[in-house]
């Protein structure tokens, strides 16, 4: 695992400072997790996906600094952060290896209540400490979250298996922006570089991707609490991309049905709106928050970022 960051995301961390700092926090039960930190306020905590680190957040973090305290982790075996040492055998033992270490850390930094907003693994982490109740979760936003449900498209069960890591290794710079391309926004491209440069760390992340392949499995349904979700009791905003390809948007639907308090929110996007159309995303985010007025506080199950 790298010490320390690459020369883009270096960077991006440099326009960041001084308003977010870049630190890493020792666990008590051992391991540190890196987390960008800033501002004052009410805490929101971002977790991002598979692969990504915390300053993939870029265009997030000083926006939501201006009115809370925004903590954006590196989740457990990616970006800065180091990893549990324990055995994963089932989805279980995958959830356990991304979700204590982050349980542990914001018991310590945010006992108070606070705002979960996770993206897609990130998501599924975000769901699952909500679930858990050790941390007081106030307000949840899941966007294009795994665990909602047993789906996921047999191509994105295929990029994983080949491993994203090992792909933009091998592909190389050019080919994997084809493959992948960047979002289509002013820092598109360099979140694309910034990713790029995430995935191809010389060693890999081979304990995350262990972790991570427990909860996709080759055949079958992957990971899921869609039997949990009506024992939600916060409110929560599901934010899709009508153009996902790695977990189709008939699972927010449902999962919609099953939430008690819920707002879904459908944009124009694939699998990441919260970078290809944060225009949509970031002032809805900020709605649901409490901190401004937007068209996504409307009805309980809404259409919008079209």
């Amino acid at each position: 695992m790298p010490l320390t960051p690459g020369p883009i995301e270096s960077h991006l961390l440099g326009q960041l400072a001084p308003m977010v700092e870049s630190r890493s926090h020792w666990l008590p039960g051992g391991g540190s997790i890196r987390v960008l930190e800033g501002g004052s306020g009410p805490p929101v905590v971002l977790l991002h996906g598979r692969g990504h680190a915390s300053p993939m957040w870029f265009s997030y973090l000083t926006v939501l600094a201006r009115g809370r305290k925004v903590l954006a982790v590196d989740l457990p075996g990616f970006g800065l952060s180091s990893f549990p040492e324990m055995r994963l055998r089932r989805g279980e033992d995958g959830v356990r290896f991304f979700t204590e270490p982050v349980e542990e850390l914001l018991q310590v930094l945010a006992p108070g209540p606070l705002a979960l907003v996770g993206h897609s693994l990130g998501g599924l982490v975000a769901l699952e400490l909500a679930l858990r109740g050790k941390v007081p979760v106030e307000r949840l936003v899941l966007i294009d979250a795994m665990g909602l449900g047993p789906g996921m498209t047999p191509q994105a069960r295929l990029f994983f298996r080949a491993g994203p890591e090992r792909l933009a290794r091998t592909l190389g710079a050019p080919l994997f922006e084809r493959l992948i391309p960047p979002p289509e926004t002013p820092l598109g491209r360099r979140l694309g570089m910034l990713g790029y440069e995430l995935l191809a760390v010389p060693e890999g992340r081979a304990q995350a991707t262990r972790a991570f392949n427990t909860l996709v499995p080759v055949v079958g349904g992957v990971f899921h609490r869609r039997e949990q979700l009506a024992s939600l009791s916060q409110p929560v905003l599901l934010v899709w991309g009508e153009r996902e390809e790695t977990l189709p948007v008939s699972e927010a639907v449902e999962a919609a049905k099953r939430i008690r308090e819920v707002r879904l929110l459908r944009v124009m996007a694939g699998h990441s709106p919260h970078l290809e159309r944060p225009e949509v995303v970031l002032p809805a985010l900020k709605a649901f928050l409490g901190d401004a007025p937007s068209a996504a506080a409307g009805p309980a199950i809404a259409p919008g970022g079209a």
